[in-house]
């Protein structure tokens, strides 16, 4: 028999039926096998009905052994009585014989029935382990988990994971009506304890880094009660599938970032070639309109056409060395070729190349006394100055201020702070760091030329530098840039001969 029928009431008919056949198979043999002889065969019947039916009806197959020999094979036959005492002690030793061996029995029964399951359960987390190493999508989870949730539980699964924005969705979508409580799956991603409500059962994916999800299982209605066996072969199942949800996420995580940076590359070499193709024309378009313009005895009208030609190819050979020089930038390492000089020099430089833009509007520059030395690329260098007065030239009407002040920074020591302001209209609000990505502007639409690559330039140039720059809006109006440079340690000057 099965033992899946021990404990039953067909498991104690068949413990009866064994006694009841080993008694009439003996009354053949009674007057040719000794009594001891009798008592083993029904001590095999006990331990037969112990091995395949169970404790109880092997506890009954002992009792019906002893009333069995004692009505057939102890004189006075066909009764309970006794005529001899001594068998009394063999019924005694008999029954207790019984007992043990049906204990015994039962209990390695037990022991080999606990091993098969912790062998399934083993070979069950073994082989959803080994399949999850193996899964590269969502999809691919899904479906493991699935498998090891009916052959495990008996059950149907479903995942719950969080969006872009941490929310809980059922994956894969489908009918919410028929999809665990979202709100339940919420408290129990929230507390990271397991939690049982409306025919389901949520069980947290903890990933070492952070709870990845929720596992839940269809249990139908009433409470779900689930054996210690159950409960751990749940956990570990559950822990299996976090490490593989976190897993399939750096996983795209990694996918992103390398197809981001094959885009970034790509982009730069046609950024670069382009830009490269164009500053010949350019060139020599600036040359044919100043030619015309020297050449003189032209039409007024001519004179101006050709003077305008000749500011938009600058104008857009100034677009086209951006494009150049952002590709430069982002192609490898910035190669400085650092020297130690005055800042003054290098501000007066940019402001020298940036006076035409700057004619309409008030510069004011102060300079702190004790302003170091910096190591510095002049060439770059002035190239971020320029790049941020030919912004603040662009962006605020003539009239403005544009003040830039350098100092030792207060708050940072080691460092100097150069700040960059103007009482304009400011940045567009809640954007201002996002502005020094590539070809993100102020304004979207606008009638204000460029490209949006003059503060990406300038950030690179200033990182490159080991410094900061950061943008931000005045309380009194307009906007203001700040850059954060190591003043290092500058050589000692050589003294002067009396």
């Amino acid at each position: 028999m099965h033992p899946r029928f021990a404990g039953s009431a067909p498991a104690y008919l068949w413990a009866a039926t064994a006694v009841a056949g080993v008694a009439l198979l003996a009354q053949p043999l009674r007057d040719r096998l000794d009594l001891a002889n009798i008592i083993m065969l029904f001590l095999l019947a006990v331990l037969l009905a112990a091995v395949r039916l169970g404790r109880g009806p092997g506890i009954l197959a002992a009792f019906l052994s002893i009333a069995a020999f004692n009505f057939f094979f102890v004189h006075p036959r066909l009764t309970f009585a006794v005529s001899d005492m001594q068998y009394l002690l063999t019924f005694a030793v008999m029954l207790a014989v019984a007992l043990i061996t049906t204990h015994l029995t039962t209990d390695l029964s037990h022991q080999a029935e606990v091993a098969r399951s912790r062998e399934l359960r083993m070979t069950a987390l073994y082989e959803m382990a080994r399949d999850l190493s193996a899964a590269l999508s969502l999809e691919q989870v899904h479906e493991i988990v699935g498998h090891f949730v009916r052959r495990g539980f008996q059950s149907e699964a479903c995942l719950l994971l969080p969006d872009a924005t941490e929310a809980l969705q059922l994956f894969p979508p489908g009918d919410l009506a028929a999809a665990p409580p979202l709100a339940l799956a919420r408290d129990s991603a929230r507390t990271g304890q397991p939690l049982t409500g409306e025919g389901w059962h949520l069980q947290p994916l903890k990933s070492p880094m952070r709870v990845r999800g929720i596992l839940a299982l269809a249990v139908g209605p009433g409470p779900w009660q689930e054996t210690p066996e159950q409960q751990q072969l749940l956990e570990t199942g559950a822990s299996l599938v976090a490490i593989a949800l976190e897993r399939v996420h750096y996983i795209q995580v990694a996918q992103e970032a390398q197809l981001q940076m094959e885009s970034e590359r790509l982009r730069n070499s046609l950024l670069g070639a382009l830009s490269h193709d164009l500053r010949t024309p350019l060139t020599a378009l600036v040359g044919l309109a100043d030619s015309l313009v020297l050449a003189g005895h032209l039409p007024r009208e001519e004179e101006e056409l050709a003077q305008a030609i000749r500011e938009e190819a600058l104008r857009t050979s100034a677009l086209v060395n951006n494009l150049l020089d952002m590709a430069r930038l982002q192609s490898g390492p910035v190669v400085l070729r650092k020297e130690w000089q005055p800042l003054e020099e290098v501000l007066g430089a940019a402001l020298q190349a940036r006076a035409p833009q700057l004619a309409g509007h008030q510069v004011r520059v102060e300079l702190a006394a004790d302003l170091p030395l910096l190591e510095l690329d002049a060439v770059l260098m002035e190239r971020v100055f320029c790049n941020l007065l030919e912004n603040a030239a662009k962006y605020t009407p003539p009239g403005c201020s544009v003040t830039v002040r350098a100092e030792p920074d207060p708050l940072h020591a080691g460092q100097v702070c150069i700040r960059l302001c103007d009482n304009g209209p400011g940045l567009p609000p809640g954007r201002e760091q996002q502005l020094f990505d590539k070809f993100t502007r102020g304004q979207e639409e606008s009638a204000i030329p460029g490209i949006g690559l003059g503060l990406a330039i300038v950030r690179s140039i200033i990182e490159a530098h080991q410094g900061s720059i950061e943008a931000a809006n005045l309380p009194t109006g307009g906007a203001c840039f700040s850059i954060h440079l190591p003043m290092g340690i500058p050589p000692a000057l050589p003294q002067e001969e009396t």
